[in-house]
Order: C-alpha cells, then sequence, then structure tokens
C-alpha cells in the first residue's frame, strides 16, 4: 500500500512539474518582455558576413535572472520523509520537484544553507545535523551558490563548518558565508554570469549564543567589514554584488532596525546592488531604495514548521527573481519580482503556489481544499512582501479577500 501511494504521489508530482514548465516558461516571457519594452533597449543581432556596426551602432543588450530562496531548515521530520521516498537512502528531490523548472531557468540560482550538513550524527533542533544527499538535491534542483552565514552555523562547531562547505564542493556549489581557514575567509566568493563579475558576500547576526570556534568561522554582520568587503570586490572587479543576510526578528513581518539601517546604508551608497535576507521564518517585504532593492526575508523554503508551533505563515517562502539588464557590459538590477512557495505537510514538498493554483483554477478544481490553503497563502505572501512599480508576485492572481 506505501508503495502503491508513493507511486500515486510521483506521478501526480510529474504531472504537475509539467504544467509548471509550461507556466513558468509563459511568466519568463512576459517577464522578458516586460524588461524589453522599456524604450532603452535595443538588442543588436550581427550575423557571419555582416558589416561592422557603425560609430552610431545600437547599444549591446542583455537580460538574464537571478534567483535567490528562502531558508534551507532541515528538521528531523523532513529527513526522515527523505529516507523513505529514498527507500532506505536519503532523496529530497521530490520535495524540490515542483520548483526544479524555476531554480534552473535562471542563470544564476542562490540558496540558503541554514544548518550544517553531513557533519556526523543526524539531528534536527535545537543542534542540526542534515544528510549529506541534502548536498546532492540542491545540486539537482539547479542551485548554484549557497550563503552558509545563519544562527545554526556552528551548530557542530568547525567540524559542522568544514563539513558543509566540503558537501557542497563535492558537488560543485559554490558558498559564502562561512569558512574552512583563515585564507579562505578573506576571499571573495565570485561567480561569471552571462559574461557579468559577480560578487556574493554573506553575513548573520549571530550564532544562538554559541561561541565561534575561530573569529573567521562565520561571518558576523558588522557593517564596517560589510562595506569594507564590498569595496575590495570592486577593486577585484565585480560588476555586481549581491549580499545575504541571515536577520531580523524570528516571526515578525516588519525589519528591525538593525535591517533598516543597514539596508538603507549599502543601497543608498551604491555600495551593493541587492540584499537578500533570510531568518525570520516568516515573509518580509521586498523594497526599493535608491533605486536598488532589498528583499528583507524570503520565509522559509522548506521546514517542519507549521500554526502547531508557529504561524501559519511559517509554511509560507519566495523565491525572488532578480531581473539583471546588461548596457554595454553594465549590469543593473531592473526589477526584483518573486514567487510565492508554500511548504505542503506531512511530505514537504514545496509548491509554488499561485502557479499550482492557477492550474487548479484552471483545470475547474478551485474550490478544492488544496486549492484553498494555496489561495491562503499565496495572499500572506503578497500581502507582507509587498507590491511595487519594479515589484510584483508570479504570476499576478486576483483572489477573493
Amino acid at each position: 500500500m506505501l508503495d502503491w501511494i508513493l507511486r500515486k504521489r510521483v506521478a501526480e508530482a510529474l504531472a504537475a512539474v509539467g504544467a509548471i514548465v509550461l507556466v513558468w516558461s509563459l511568466v519568463l516571457g512576459i517577464g522578458a518582455k516586460r524588461v524589453a519594452e522599456t524604450p532603452s533597449v535595443v538588442r543588436t543581432v550581427l550575423t557571419p558576413g555582416s558589416p561592422s556596426p557603425s560609430p552610431s551602432r545600437a547599444p549591446v543588450v542583455d537580460d538574464f535572472t537571478i534567483v535567490a530562496s528562502g531558508d534551507l531548515l532541515i528538521h528531523s521530520p523532513i529527513y526522515q520523509r527523505a529516507l523513505a521516498l529514498g527507500h532506505g537512502h536519503y532523496d529530497f528531490r521530490p520535495m524540490f520537484a515542483q520548483i526544479r523548472p524555476i531554480i534552473r531557468s535562471a542563470a544564476l540560482a542562490i540558496c540558503h544553507v541554514e544548518t550544517p550538513i553531513g557533519a556526523g550524527p543526524l539531528a534536527g533542533y535545537p543542534i542540526f545535523n542534515a544528510p549529506v544527499e541534502l548536498a546532492a538535491a540542491i545540486r539537482w534542483t539547479g542551485w548554484q551558490l549557497c550563503s552558509t552565514a545563519a544562527t545554526h552555523s556552528v551548530d557542530r562547531g568547525q567540524f559542522g563548518i568544514d563539513a558543509t562547505l566540503n558537501a557542497l564542493d563535492a558537488q560543485g556549489i559554490a558558498h559564502a558565508g562561512t569558512a574552512r581557514s583563515a585564507a579562505e575567509a578573506k576571499r571573495i566568493t565570485t561567480i561569471d554570469v552571462h559574461g557579468v563579475k559577480v560578487a556574493f558576500l554573506a553575513y548573520a547576526y549571530g550564532d544562538n549564543g554559541l561561541p565561534l570556534p575561530h573569529p573567521w568561522a562565520d561571518n558576523i554582520i558588522s557593517l564596517p567589514r560589510i562595506v569594507s568587503d564590498a569595496r575590495r570586490a570592486r577593486r577585484q572587479g565585480a560588476q555586481l554584488i549581491i549580499v545575504n543576510f541571515h536577520w531580523g526578528d524570528q516571526y515578525v513581518h516588519a525589519p528591525n532596525q538593525q535591517q533598516l539601517t543597514i539596508a538603507n546604508y549599502l543601497l543608498r551608497h551604491r555600495l551593493v546592488d541587492v540584499i537578500v535576507g533570510q531568518h525570520v521564518h516568516v515573509v518580509q517585504p521586498v523594497q526599493e531604495i535608491a533605486g536598488r532593492f532589498v528583499v528583507y526575508g524570503e520565509g522559509n523554503l522548506i521546514s517542519n514548521q507549521t500554526s502547531a508551533c508557529c504561524p501559519p505563515e511559517s509554511q509560507d517562502g519566495l523565491i525572488a527573481v532578480l531581473h539583471v539588464h546588461v548596457l554595454d557590459g553594465r549590469p543593473t538590477i531592473r526589477a526584483v519580482d518573486y514567487v510565492p512557495v508554500w511548504v505542503e505537510h506531512p511530505d514537504f514538498t514545496v509548491v509554488p503556489a499561485g502557479l499550482v493554483l492557477q492550474r487548479l483554477i484552471d483545470d475547474g478544481q478551485g474550490g478544492s481544499a488544496l486549492a484553498a490553503q494555496l489561495s491562503a497563502s499565496y495572499l500572506r505572501t503578497v500581502h507582507n512582501a509587498g507590491r511595487g512599480r519594479h515589484i510584483h508576485p508570479i504570476p499576478v492572481l486576483t483572489l477573493g479577500a
């Protein structure tokens, strides 16, 4: 009976993923069109043998997206479910199958690893350690770069930091926020995206009172340190700087004073190009400040948190979609959209709430229990993340209150 249920769920998931691929391709097409309709955008296509452009040539333009997601918070029921899905080995992939098309469609995908990976015996809250197979699922889903600075980074001491980074390295996943040595801590993580040199910085506000094994082991938020790192990244040739913060007050939608102060300083002084954040386990606002953007809190991507322990919105999250526009080699982030997501229990499937809800409505299932849950989650996320001239949910749905 269990095998039959699992086969049925897999078949349903595959059907859902197929629909999401179609819808997401349409969404990306709409997003690309919105950027392309900007009056200053002109795309030049040269074919072999065509004459060289004149001095008054049209500008060279490129547009691509970067996505960033919320906390990977692997409580023990999640890795136990992964063990059941893998029939004796840990398989987290079914949990991420429905968002995989979204993650893999981006030119760069960033995740947030909140807990140690592969550091000895497995454990959940309060001293975490996730199976090493989580790193393989991260790669399979399509994330290429992860922040590792978090309040649980030193749950297993320096051994846990080393094991986590080793697990990510084994899967070819870049990272920033924690380090295995003083020399590694000084390096700026950079990655080439469509010929643009992107620097990635990551910091956490603390370590839950646990002592740092070394001063350089986990990047703790310090405005002078962040400013220094950002300026050093620019000197090293970074054309775009993304900074990730593990910050804020848990279960509070409004940014706290530390978040507001740091975001305003970094963006108004044009020290970084965009900020993304996690930690509070609920969605916080997406805002435009001085022409640049901050995603204060993306909520949980996956966790065991529900209304049984926490606010109902701890099952909500978002995947930020950063729209990068490159004009003659100079990149800017023109807009930040977001995909509301919801963690379905007890199987811990991460569901793109609006996309699946739209499919259910189109299929005549808008009155189902699942549709009601997705509608409530979507509305909560949009209410808390907000909208703006350059900020929109994906998809844009008109739902009753």
